[in-house]
């Protein structure tokens, strides 16, 4: 990959990383119940998440959930059903200020990882963006193999960095608030918006 078209890519990765979704939404709730250290373990799956859709574009495998109705539609209600359960859990997490539950036990690395994962996987939305971009940086006469490394490692770079951003603003920002009702207001925000990306993804229709 030439140098011109890996500095085309990685200002790419910067505008994809910073566009809202439920990625973003992920990092800043991990942000708001767990704090900015394990919060940011969700970042961790988040990225493991695009990995996974990369390497699925890489195999072939996108393009056979592109074309296929059925497998398109059975991923995509897969990852709504995910995002709606994710925004009913945040709308009935405890009203309870970081400071407060410093001494509630913190979440399990391992369940924090699957949940950021879970929400890049499970997302035809991704794969089919996936397909309509990269291959836009690809040079079909060079191997391909290293050229997705290099892709999977600059879209990781990006969010690792943005998403790690998303979950510090909530952390240090969110976390001043003592009160239980404002974090009451604040779970079901985030727990809004879950269900708001999940009914996005609902909607989303591939082109043609």
């Amino acid at each position: 990959m030439e140098l011109s078209t890996w500095l085309a890519l990685f200002a790419a990765s910067w505008a994809i990383s910073l566009s809202p979704g439920a990625g973003a939404v992920a990092a800043m709730s991990a942000g708001l119940n767990h704090g900015f250290r394990r919060g940011y373990l969700t970042t961790i799956g988040l990225v493991a998440g695009i990995w996974t859709q990369l390497a699925v574009v890489g195999a072939g495998l996108g393009a056979v959930v592109a074309a296929s109705s059925t497998a398109f539609q059975v991923v995509k209600w897969v990852g709504v059903a995910y995002l709606v359960w994710l925004g009913v859990q945040q709308w009935r997490a405890p009203a309870r200020p970081l400071a407060a539950a410093a001494g509630a036990a913190p979440v399990r690395a391992r369940d924090a990882i699957v949940r950021g994962w879970m929400v890049n996987a499970v997302n035809p939305k991704g794969t089919v963006f996936l397909l309509a971009v990269v291959p836009q940086f690809l040079d079909p006469h060079a191997p391909l193999l290293w050229q997705y490394v290099i892709v999977g490692l600059t879209l990781g770079f990006t969010d690792l960095v943005v998403m790690g951003g998303y979950t510090a603003l909530a952390a240090r920002l969110l976390a001043s608030l003592k009160s239980p009702a404002y974090m009451r207001a604040l779970n079901r925000v985030f727990g809004s918006l879950f269900v708001a990306a999940g009914a996005l993804l609902a909607a989303f229709k591939r082109g043609v």
